[in-house]
């Protein structure tokens, strides 16, 4: 088997069947690329893919340890690696799994930042509405924290996918997969308002007709403009975190989790592809934990 048509087939498989984006499947191609340069310029050998074994990539998981990869990056590694021998197995090429028993190294889970109900209406309150670009910040802030959408996921909104009566927005998440989110009644409300007296004055560029969000240029924002827009807001009202558009959509799950939404229901809203992602939000302050024991447990209060 070589390397070459079988890395081939596997880029295939990966944009095909698993639907991922072309970033996701350039660092699964990068990952397997890095064992076969292992191979043949490390150890100078000719190494067929259904001759590897455990102890061959164990080898592999040492040398790219040696060479002072994270344990992050040595796990995302090692992800690709074993996605692609599952890969293998699935195409009938080789009929054991050697990554089978490939082990990742293990990683402290970091908790992201959130911001509380308070601290959110601090920023949407210190927006300056004296302006179009006001109407249009307050619209953009309501929308991340009413929605809880990635930031590409925002700088790509289309008019034609929101279902005003409804109360639904379909967006276009990783890997080019579908979700509708519902629109909460305050994002709603000022989309319409930045839609119908703000946007509807702009002349706007060919090609962005349906971006929801436009720059003074009328093209849609860039994900660096959300980020400055941001960043602005949180040195006015003098917020020492260090916050980004993706700490809306921490906020916007933890709140959710806090308040007792169901955690299927958060991942079907985020676009998890699995639920292990979403169970990060069950990190909750330690504060609301010992409250949710004292009011609910039958011993709670005695």
């Amino acid at each position: 088997m070589l390397w070459h048509s079988t890395i081939a087939g596997f880029k295939a498989y990966l944009k095909l069947e698993r639907s991922l984006s072309d970033n996701s499947i350039s660092n699964y191609l990068r990952d397997v690329g890095k064992l076969d340069n292992y191979f043949h310029q490390i150890l100078e050998i000719e190494k067929t893919i259904g001759s590897v074994s455990i102890d061959d990539l164990q080898g592999f998981i040492k040398w790219i340890n040696e060479i002072g990869l994270s344990a992050r990056s040595q796990a995302r590694i090692i992800s690709g690696i074993k996605s692609f021998f599952k890969y293998l197995i699935l195409e009938d090429l080789i009929k054991v799994d050697p990554s089978e028993l490939l082990e990742s190294p293990r990683l402290g889970r970091k908790l992201p930042d959130t911001l509380s109900i308070d601290e959110v209406d601090s920023l949407i309150n210190a927006i300056d509405r004296s302006n179009a670009q006001g109407e249009r910040n307050l619209a953009i802030l309501e929308t991340l924290y009413g929605c809880g959408l990635r930031v590409t996921e925002l700088t790509t909104m289309q008019l034609s996918e929101i279902f005003w009566e409804e109360g639904f927005v379909r967006i276009i998440g990783k890997g080019d997969k579908q979700r509708l989110v519902p629109i909460g009644g305050k994002a709603l409300k000022q989309l319409k308002i930045y839609i119908n007296e703000v946007r509807v004055h702009q002349t706007i560029q060919k090609g962005f007709e349906d971006f929801v969000f436009l720059n003074r240029r009328g093209k849609s924002l860039t994900r660096v403009m959300i980020f400055t827009i941001i960043k602005q807001l949180a040195e006015k009202i003098g917020l020492e975190k260090n916050i980004s558009p993706h700490t809306f959509r921490h906020s916007f799950a933890t709140h959710l989790v806090e308040g007792g939404a169901d955690l299927r229901a958060v991942q079907e809203m985020l676009g998890h592809e699995s639920i292990t992602t979403t169970e990060i939000y069950t990190h909750l302050d330690r504060s609301f934990l010992k409250q949710v024991i004292l009011d609910h447990h039958p011993w709670g209060n005695k």
